[in-house]
Order: C-alpha cells, then structure tokens, then sequence
C-alpha cells in the first residue's frame, strides 16, 4: 500500500490534480472511515525539506488501494527530538469536509412529499454546484443505492451547516454520503457526491453470507462495550412561528407514545420555520396541515437513541472475512463474545480505523446497536 500525494487547482469548474508524490517509506498511517461523519487521516513520517515540500496543507491524499475515500491536508506539525528523531505530523479529513464550508442558503422548503435522496442532493445542488462564488469546482451529483434514501418527507431548513445538516439525515435514515474522485481525462478530476446505504450481513436475514465477528473464532481480538441511556430523547414538543398561545406547535414520537419512566421529552425551537414560501418568485402561505408536518420532520431530527457503543480489535489478517471485499463500513454483522455470553446479532459498523506502521496492519472497527 502507497500513499499518494496530489496538487490540486481549482477554476470555476474544473480541478487540475497533478501527482507531486508516492510514498512508502511512512512511519505510521491512520485511515479512519467514518459512516455518520467525516472520516479523517493522519501520516507520521521522518520531517526533512522533501516530505516538508510534499505534505503541503490543501494537497490531496489518497491510497493506490482504496479509489472512495481522498483526504485534504488540514494541518501539519513538525517534532523535533535529538534522540529519536524529526518527525512530521499530517492531519486531514476526506472530501466530505468541503461541505462544511457551506450553509444551506436560501432557505430549502419542500412542502411536497419527496424522496430523501432528491432533498439532500438539491441541498448540495443549490449550495455548492450551482451558485457561481459558493461553487465547488468539479463537483457533480452521482449515484443513489439503498431504500433508505427513498423514504419521503416534508421540510425547511436554513442557515445550518450543510455537512452537519447532511450526517443528520444519514443517521435518521441509516444511510452515508461520501464525495470521490474521478478521473476525466487527462489531468482532469472531477467530484462525485454518492449516497449509498450498508447491507446487512448478520445472522438477521438469509439474503447474504452471515459475518461473525466471535473470540471462538479467533477474528475479535478484544472488546468493550457500553451504554448510556442519559441522552436518550423520545418524545419530541416542536415550536414554530408565532407568539404565545396562538404559536404553531406539535408533538413528534417514533412509533407508539412513551409513558411514564420510559418518556424522555426534549422541546424543540423551530421559530426559523417559516409559515411562508416562495413559488415561481411570489410569497404564499404554507396551509397549516403542511406546516405542521414540516414541524414533525425537525421534531424527529431531534430524538436520541439510548448512546450504545462497541469498540474491538478484529484480525486483520483474517482470511475467513477480508475489509472491503467480504464487509465495508456501514454494514450489519454479528458480533459475540462467548466468555462473557454476549451476542450483539445485528450490529452496525459505522466507523473503522486502519492502521499501518512498523508493527504491521491493525483493524479497529466501531459498531452501533441496530
């Protein structure tokens, strides 16, 4: 495995990316996929004048194996020790940290049923493709895969961070989004923004090979797991415009009402809702059965699940299952520990680190309860 180093230029819609370096010679690589947030990286290497030159910050990193997920150089520290060493410290985040650049302006309303995927891609459209000074040069839409995307749902949004907007709705749906490279041609790239969803690989279902991740099978090589069910919110009192009693409100509840100790309230401030919207450039009232719909939608962005957490170490080299070609991020498998008669049958990977330094490859992955 190669990093790859690259020099990227930008004008009003194309990015010239140019090769600067290939290195192997790296004391340490973090290669962190994240499946509800920006995944990041970091490279420790020897610090001289030539990886000073290379490893410039607003560069491009990227793997030889791994063609989905490109990094940008965010921060570089050097350390300087007479007995060990100079070292250079390189830190980014993948692609996806561009749209956190952006807020969602104008205000997106979508008062008619419509498919996730659609909002979340007129969302990046409007924010960063379509606007002249707000465009990211050489990013275009690209696919959709998995039914999560096409739940419908009314609402109005404004002035939120689009990334952060962006991984709340994956979460809500148990999707991710991710921004890739392309080649066109030449020295030409271009940005491919993806929304995809994880299959399940669990002992659940029957449709693909089951994934065990089991300290009888010698692949789970350590394991904790925790709870927390203080963040948990369930039942959801929404606000929108107005003041006092004639002040637009709703409730918003996942499923059957919660009651008694299992009832965990949050109140959600959703003022910025406008009773209004603009079509074909004039002002008109949004009908009050649409608003309140709209007030349910950021009503159920607001709930939290009881925080349930599990972190292992997993064989890397482990032939019965092998990363990225048996299960990726983002996918359902099984999880157990038999010594302490635990069985997670349906867990979720959403976050892996891959490590690689002078002790080898190391897997350290991150699951979610279903």
């Amino acid at each position: 495995m190669q990093i790859e180093v690259y020099n990227m230029e930008a004008d009003e819609s194309n990015l010239t990316i140019t090769l600067e370096a290939v290195c192997d010679s790296f004391s340490s690589l973090l290669w962190d996929i994240e499946y509800y947030q920006c995944g990041s990286f970091e490279v420790y290497i020897a610090a001289n004048p030539e990886n000073l030159a290379i490893f410039q910050t607003g560069r491009i990193v990227g793997r030889d194996d791994d063609s989905l997920h490109f990094g940008i150089i965010e921060s570089m520290q050097i350390d300087t020790d007479a007995e060990n060493g100079d070292y250079l410290t390189v830190k980014g985040r993948f692609l996806m940290s561009l749209l956190e650049r952006r807020i969602i302006n104008p205000t997106l309303s979508i008062t008619a049923d419509t498919a996730y995927s659609d909002i979340v891609r007129n969302a990046v459209t409007l924010n960063a493709i379509q606007q002249d000074n707000r465009r990211i040069p050489g990013l275009s839409l690209g696919t959709v895969s998995g039914a999560c995307w096409e739940q419908t749902a009314t609402l109005q949004i404004s002035y939120t961070n689009l990334m952060q907007w962006m991984y709340t709705i994956c979460e809500k749906l148990g999707g991710t989004a991710n921004i890739r490279l392309v080649k066109s041609s030449g020295e030409q790239y271009r940005m491919v923004f993806d929304l995809s969803e994880g299959a399940d690989r669990s002992i659940m279902q029957e449709d693909n090979p089951h994934i065990i991740f089991s300290d009888a099978y010698s692949n789970l090589l350590s394991f904790s797991y925790a709870e927390d069910s203080s963040i948990q919110k369930n039942f959801a009192y929404i606000f929108g415009q107005g003041k006092g009693d004639e002040r637009k409100r709703t409730t918003y509840c996942d499923g059957d009402e919660p009651t008694y100790l299992d009832r965990y309230e949050v109140y959600v401030d959703a003022d910025d809702i406008s009773e209004t919207e603009q079509v074909e450039g004039e002002t008109i009232p949004i009908p009050e059965e649409k608003y309140i719909e709209l007030l349910k939608t950021r009503g159920s962005e607001q709930l939290v699940l009881p925080k349930t957490a599990s972190e292992s170490d997993i064989a890397a080299h482990n032939t019965q299952y092998v990363y990225n070609r048996d299960y990726f991020v983002g996918d359902y498998v099984t999880v157990q520990h038999r010594r302490f008669g635990m069985l997670q049958p349906q867990i979720q990977l959403i976050g892996m680190i891959e490590g690689f330094d002078q002790n080898g490859r190391s897997l350290t992955p991150t699951f979610k309860e279903a």
